[in-house]
This record gives C-alpha cells, structure tokens and sequence, in this order.
C-alpha cells in the first residue's frame, strides 16, 4: 500500500521572533516493511542554514535556522511512502516473559547491547512503582511474551479513555496514571513504562496512521494527527509494533516516522527562539493513499530561486533499507 503524507506545522507569535534554531524528524523511515521513495520540508520564512543527518538512534534529523525577524514558521513536509504487510509470531510459540527479561539482567549480554539501553528509565518514563503493579496482571509466570503484550494492550484499551483535552506534552507519567486519560504519547508512556518494570526492552514510536481507512475497516484513533506506539523486542522475531490506542498490533496503515526512549528522542519539531512571547501552534496530518504519479511539492510550494517567494524545499531521496534494528 501506498501512502502520500502531508504534515503542516505552524507557529504564530504574539510579538517578532529574531532568531530561531530548529531541529525536525519528520521524514519516514526506511524499513524492511517500510520504503520511503521521496520526502520533502519547505520552510517559511525562508531558512539560512538547513544540514540533515542521522541521529543516534538513525533517525533522519534537519536542522535549520530562520535568521530574518518573523511573526510566524510554516513547516509543511510531504512524503511518498510504501507499506508493506508485517510477518507477526504466534503469541503461544513466543518465549516466555521471564526468558527474556532474564537475557537482558546478564552481564555478558554483548549482542543485545543495543537493545539493553532501553530497559531504563527514560526522562519522560520514570521508574513508578504503579507500572510494575499494573504489568502484573498480564505477566503472570511463565506466560508467552507476546500473549502477555497483547493481554495487556487489551486492558488498557479498556482502563484507559483517549481525551486530547486531559493532557499536553509535559503532563508527567504520574499523572495519567492518577487519571487514567490522554492521548497516544501518554498511553505509549505508560506502556513502555510497564514493560521496563518488569525489565523487558521497550522503545517509543512516532509515526502517522492513514487517515481514511479501507471500506469496511473503522477509523483509527488519532488518524488526524502524529501518532505514537510501542516496540517490544522478543528475541529470534525482532522489534514488534503494539499499538495501545487502538489495541492492535500495527501493519499496513502505521507508517514510522523516529523511535527513541520516549517522545524526548523524536519530537517532530523542537527548537530555542529569541523573542515571540506567546505563541500559538497548529499541526495538520493527512495520511491518504496514493493514486496517480507523485508530484514535486517544490513546483507547488516553490524553492529559494523562484521570485517572490519566501518558502524553502529541502529533499531527500531514501532508496535504502536500514531493516529493523
């Protein structure tokens, strides 16, 4: 399945911004499921100085500054992307939750290093005793990995509410929990929070979700704006994608964009200003599959050398797979 992603982010200032410093993620990953064929960010006003590279965790990160004075940032990125179905294990032949803690509690466990870092607390996620409590209902002894997973995305499903008004981006963990509210990022959070109190390696998603889903199939929740989920690391399978807002495990309608410890590691735009006082955000998603031939957004939306315009396309053909590592 082919999809075609339009993200638009935009700031207002109450008064002028002199100087800015972004950093955004906003282009898809390429994956053994997942090719990103073309992806493209126009800037306004116009940016000075724009550099791309990959962050620790691989994640495409552009850098860019807007030097001029400005009482409003328009950051729209386009992208072309192909989903293909994902291969998912058994639950009852996965192995057993205690198996896989223990292989990350050894010392010598060299060749999982790079997925050992993500049984810590994170700075979003701390270690709450109410995580722990809270896993054990799904994890009892000797149980498959993945049929406790997917017991556990069942019962928050249930326990929790999706209320966008419940929570921002700096609501701590503590409190979701007290309220049992909020929205993906939140429900990720506690999730991975939950997998990291019983020492199993968790790591956060950020991504999108198709927007009008196939006839017949219900509509997603968030589908209209960035999304966040959940991988899990079951040994001799990989990193599997567990979605805790919807209750299902991701395949041919979750496109990933960055994964991190949290929402700190992939946020899709942060960055430091001088000046603006208050101000107001706007984010638009439209995820639609893709018909026809994919049209440059920079003849639409211009670039720095046609006259009279303000906006900047910088464009990145991804033709390679990282695979899921």
């Amino acid at each position: 399945m082919r999809y075609e992603i339009t993200h638009r982010t935009s700031y207002t200032y109450a008064s002028d911004v002199s100087v800015s410093h972004h950093v955004a993620r906003l282009a898809p990953r390429s994956l053994a499921f997942q090719q990103c064929f073309a992806h493209e960010m126009a800037v306004e006003p116009r940016a000075a100085l724009i550099t791309q590279r990959d962050d620790y965790y691989g994640n495409r990160a552009t850098f860019f500054t807007v030097p001029s004075p400005h009482r409003s940032l328009v950051v729209t990125a386009r992208s072309q992307v192909e989903l293909l179905s994902r291969q998912i294990p058994s639950a009852a032949s996965t192995p057993a939750w205690e198996t896989v803690r223990d292989l990350f509690r050894r010392h010598d466990a060299a060749p999982q290093s790079n997925k050992q870092e993500f049984i810590f607390p994170s700075p979003m996620i701390p270690r709450l005793p109410e995580l722990g409590v809270y896993a054990k209902e799904s994890f009892f002894s000797k149980r498959p990995l993945l049929e406790a997973v997917l017991d556990l995305n069942s019962r928050m499903y249930f326990d929790f509410k999706f209320d966008p008004k419940a929570t921002t981006v700096a609501t701590p963990l503590e409190q979701v929990i007290k309220h049992r509210r909020g929205v993906c990022q939140d429900f990720a959070h506690f999730q991975i929070g939950c997998f990291r109190a019983l020492g199993l390696p968790a790591r956060y998603v950020s991504g999108y979700l198709e927007t009008m889903p196939p006839a017949g199939k219900p509509r997603l929740v968030g589908a209209d704006a960035s999304h966040a989920w959940v991988q899990i690391f079951i040994p001799d399978t990989g990193w599997i994608d567990v979605d805790p807002t919807n209750n299902l495990l991701p395949s041919i309608r979750h496109v990933i964009v960055a994964w991190g410890r949290d929402f700190s590691d992939v946020s899709p735009i942060r960055g430091v200003i001088l000046g603006g006082g208050k101000h107001e955000l706007r984010v638009s998603v439209d995820v639609k599959p893709l018909t026809g031939t994919w049209e440059n957004a920079g003849n639409s939306a211009g670039t720095n050398d046609q006259a009279g315009t303000q906006n900047q396309v910088v464009r990145q053909q991804q033709q390679s797979q990282d695979g899921q590592q």
